[in-house]
């Protein structure tokens, strides 16, 4: 599918500014998005919007169906008359440039409990009955996943393979007596998600009326401790106790000289050809009910996947394995029709998986941050060689800001030496013809002016920020997943640029 010339802006909600801990739905996400309307931003990319677990990865979440109840905005609460503003007076007080999960997630919970046990009394009728409708049209993944998370809780929040062995395996009479004994918990797991749902749409309303579109994303693999797999164990390499016998991961590469182990499960791709790929359908089909355009991560592990023995402490002892391939996406093609899809096609990518993309019609990324370094691929990312049909970022969730990156010495994040940062460094301020004092500028400008579609700019290269605001180091197992911006950082200086690099580039609406 085709893109038209446009921009947008990386932005994942938890990173929006707020008095509640984190970013959510609400009015700070209208004003964002009336900073991409001023600015002529006709794209909004988030990261996965499953509700995240241990690590607090949105790339490991608890279901690729359910919505992240940490977004629910508790303002958009109050408007509808299940939260009472004084409820929230005495809510902590938390840091406005970073989430600390820790402390976050209880006390947004206990919020979310009492929302549930007043949604009786308080609700109007309307809301009761639309409550109805979204749990009967969502009751295939719904079901499964609300008793995964009541389960999960009575446990402890411990994994599902350490439950009761009846649970894990998911014996019918099991699960039956399960769903009487936490049928209130259940319930309110799913009242969560349809308040989820319902704020999600308002936004997305709002959103069109501004002629924006989401950008939403999907991780190739899912977590070992989801619903997803709880409920559909069949479709992934496990043994007779639930536990991965193969998992997922990547081998030595930029960003880690060990490779990198995610544990993922793999996916057992026979016994997904046999059942059709219904379950991959569904998965589909739900993530465009709530975005616009998906982005694929790991795209080439659908060509030939990275399988690691279960029980290895890096990604070094893998191997290739032939994945499903073409397949897969023709299947989904003549069920669905054109499915608008961006391949993350980054990585160690190979002619069989560039045949792939192409057969399937995604563009593929281009990271600017690639188009400089020693890399045999790097002139693949310099603006010259852009096809039409691609999307360009200065930088992803993943690399460090621009600023941090341009600025960046050897160690974590990266495996480059001092003497190819100094390279590297020479060969931009060569290329561009600048000192690099406005070096996010620079790239923004780069990618703006560039031959693809779509060109997608963090939200923390716009505020020339630093390392420290670095979304994600990859294989770094905490401390992700935290930056938040303030409004104030945000100067008209910068949304003047902006805009006029956006209209002066023909990417404006």
């Amino acid at each position: 599918m085709k893109f038209e010339r446009a921009s947008g802006v990386l932005l994942h909600p938890t990173c929006l500014p707020g008095p509640y801990g984190i970013g959510e739905i609400g009015p700070e996400a209208v004003r964002f998005l009336d900073f991409l309307h001023t600015t002529g931003q006709r794209l909004w990319q988030i990261l996965p919007i499953g509700p995240t677990s241990y690590g607090d990865s949105p790339y490991q979440a608890m279901s690729t169906f359910a919505g992240n109840p940490l977004w629910i905005g508790f303002d958009w609460l109050v408007e509808d008359g299940l939260l009472d503003k004084a409820a929230l007076k005495d809510f902590p007080k938390f840091p406005v440039d970073k989430v600390d999960f820790g402390a976050v997630i209880p006390a947004r919970t206990k919020i979310l409990k009492a929302v549930c046990a007043s949604f009786e009394a308080k609700a109007s009728d309307g809301m009761k009955a639309e409550f109805e409708v979204f749990r009967a049209a969502s009751a295939a993944w719904l079901a499964d996943y609300a008793l995964f998370a009541a389960l999960k809780d009575a446990n402890g929040g411990v994994p599902w393979t350490q439950w009761a062995p009846e649970l894990a395996k998911r014996e019918p009479a099991a699960l039956d007596a399960a769903r009487k004994e936490h049928g209130a918990a259940i319930r309110d797991v799913e009242l969560v998600q349809y308040l989820f749902d319902r704020q999600w749409k308002r936004l997305r309303a709002l959103a069109a009326e501004r002629r924006v579109k989401f950008i939403g994303d999907i991780p190739i693999f899912v977590a070992h401790d989801s619903a997803d797999v709880w409920a559909h164990p069949e479709l992934f390499h496990l043994d007779e106790n639930g536990k991965p016998t193969v998992v997922a991961g990547v081998p030595p590469d930029y960003f880690s000289q060990t490779g990198q182990l995610w544990g993922n499960p793999l996916y057992d791709w026979e016994a997904n050809r046999r059942e059709g790929y219904v379950w991959w359908m569904a998965r589909l089909k739900r993530v465009f009910d709530l975005v616009d355009i998906v982005r694929i991560d790991h795209f080439r592990g659908f060509e030939a996947y990275w399988e690691i023995p279960g029980g290895e402490t890096t990604a070094i002892n893998g191997k290739w394995v032939k994945g499903p391939d073409r397949e897969l996406f023709d299947t989904l093609k003549e069920r669905m029709g054109e499915l608008p899809v961006i391949a993350e096609d980054l990585g160690v990518i190979t002619p069989p998986v560039e045949e792939l993309r192409d057969h399937c019609g995604f563009p593929g990324m281009r990271i600017l941050q690639f188009a400089f370094g020693n890399d045999e691929r790097a002139a693949e990312f310099r603006p010259e060689s852009y096809p039409q049909h691609c999307v360009v970022y200065t930088g992803t969730h993943d690399n460090d800001t621009t600023v941090g990156w341009f600025r960046s010495e050897p160690g974590e994040g990266s495996t480059r030496t001092a003497e190819d940062i100094a390279e590297e460094r020479a060969m931009i301020l060569a290329y561009l013809g600048t000192d690099g004092h406005d070096i996010q500028w620079d790239l923004i400008q780069l990618g703006a002016k560039s031959n693809a579609n779509t060109f997608i700019v963090p939200m923390q290269d716009i505020l020339g920020l630093g390392s420290e605001a670095r979304m994600n180091v990859p294989g770094r197992a905490g401390g992700n997943w935290q930056w938040r911006f303030e409004w104030d950082e945000l100067t008209q200086a910068m949304v003047n640029r902006l805009a006029h690099i956006t209209r002066a580039t023909g990417r404006a609406r």
